[in-house]
C-alpha cells in the first residue's frame, strides 16, 4: 500500500510581512490618540473664541418663530447636505447602507465648518469611512463628489449673483461692478463647461495623483446642481431669517457667497472674525453692527455649534462600535 503523503505545512507569511504586523498596531493607536488630541484642542480653542453670554442675548433678541424658522432651514440644510455622499456611494458603487452614509456626511460637515476642511471634509471622512471598511481609492472617490457637488453650487449661484446683481464692493477691495460682472460671467461659463464635459466627454476616468476619478454624467451632474445650489439658498434664507428680513434677499445671498470664499481663503477654523468682517463691512449702510452681529452669533448657534454638539458624540459612538467589532472578531 502506498504511503500516505504527510500533510503539507502552511506557508509562513515572508519577514517584511511579519514585521509590518509587528509595528503597525501601536503606531495606529499613537495615530489614532493624536488624532483625538488635535480634534479635543481643536475644539477647546473653538469654544474659548465664543462669547456665550452675547449668544443667549442675541437669541433672546429674536422672537420664537423667527428662531423655529431659522432652526427648521437649518435642519433642511443639513438633511440636503448629508445626501452629497449618497453622489459618491453611487458614482463609486460601494454599499454602506444609507443612513450609515449620511451619519458620516454629518459628522464630516459639522465637523468642518467648525474645525476647517482639512479636519472636517478630509480626515474625519477618511476616518470614520475606514471604521465601516472602505478602502481609500473609494473614500478619495466619495471625497471628491461631495466637495465638488458643494463648490458647484456655490459657482453656480455666484456666477448668477455677482452678474445680475452685483453688490458694491469696497473702493480698498479692488473689484468695482464691471470686473465684479466679469467674474459672474466666467463663473457660469465654468458651469456650462462642466455640463458640457459631462455630456460630451469620451473619456470618463481621470488620474489625478494616483486616484482614479469618475467623471460623472450629464443627469448626475445637474443633480449636483440642483442640490447643491438649494443648500446654498437655504442657508442664505437662514441668514435672511436672523436678519430679520431688514435686507433684501439677493443682498444677504451675495453677502454669503463673497464670506464664504473670503473664510475659504483665510483658512480659519469655523471663518472666526472672516464672516463677521464680510458681514459688517458689506451691510453697514443697510443694519446697525450689532444686529449684524446678534444675528451672526445666532447663526454660528444653530448652525455651526449645535451640529458640532451633536457630532461629537455620534463620532465617538461610531469609534466605540468599531473597537467593539474589533475584539469580537
Amino acid at each position: 500500500m502506498p504511503m500516505s503523503e504527510a500533510p503539507h505545512p502552511e506557508p509562513c507569511p515572508p519577514p517584511d510581512r511579519l514585521a509590518v504586523r509587528a509595528w503597525w498596531p501601536p503606531v495606529r493607536r499613537v495615530l489614532t490618540l493624536a488624532f483625538f488630541i488635535l480634534v479635543a484642542y481643536l475644539l477647546v480653542v473653538q469654544a474659548r473664541s465664543v462669547d456665550w453670554a452675547e449668544v443667549l442675548a442675541s437669541l433672546r433678541r429674536h422672537s420664537a418663530p423667527g428662531l423655529l424658522g431659522a432652526v427648521a432651514l437649518g435642519v433642511a440644510s443639513y438633511l440636503l447636505y448629508c445626501c452629497f455622499d449618497l453622489l459618491g456611494r453611487f458614482s463609486t458603487g460601494h454599499t454602506v447602507p444609507t443612513r450609515q452614509v449620511m451619519v458620516v456626511n454629518f459628522i464630516s460637515y459639522a465637523f468642518n465648518l467648525n474645525l476647517g476642511s482639512v479636519v472636517g471634509a478630509v480626515a474625519f471622512r477618511y476616518r470614520m469611512y475606514s471604521l465601516l471598511g472602505l478602502d481609500a481609492q473609494t473614500v478619495t472617490g466619495v471625497v471628491v463628489m461631495s466637495m465638488l457637488t458643494n463648490w458647484l453650487g456655490y459657482v453656480l449661484l455666484a456666477g448668477l449673483a455677482f452678474w445680475f446683481v452685483p453688490l458694491a464692493l469696497p473702493p480698498e477691495w479692488q473689484l468695482d461692478l464691471p470686473g465684479l460682472r466679469a467674474l459672474g460671467a466666467l463663473l457660469c461659463m465654468a458651469i456650462v463647461a462642466y455640463l458640457l464635459l459631462c455630456a460630451r466627454a469620451h473619456r470618463r476616468v481621470w488620474r489625478v495623483r494616483g486616484h482614479e476619478i469618475m467623471l460623472p454624467s450629464l443627469r448626475l451632474a445637474l443633480l449636483q446642481l440642483a442640490m447643491s445650489s438649494v443648500n446654498w439658498l437655504l442657508i442664505a434664507a437662514l441668514l435672511f431669517l436672523l436678519m430679520q428680513q431688514k435686507v433684501g434677499f439677493s443682498t444677504v445671498l451675495n453677502v454669503m457667497l463673497v464670506a464664504a470664499i473670503a473664510g475659504v481663503v483665510a483658512h480659519i477654523p469655523a471663518s472666526l472674525g472672516v464672516l463677521e468682517g464680510v458681514f459688517v463691512v458689506l451691510l453697514s449702510a443697510q443694519l446697525p453692527k450689532s444686529e449684524v452681529l446678534a444675528a451672526l452669533l445666532a447663526y454660528r448657534t444653530i448652525y455651526y455649534l449645535v451640529p458640532l454638539a451633536l457630532a461629537i458624540p455620534a463620532y465617538l459612538l461610531l469609534e466605540a462600535r468599531s473597537r467593539r467589532r474589533e475584539r469580537m472578531a
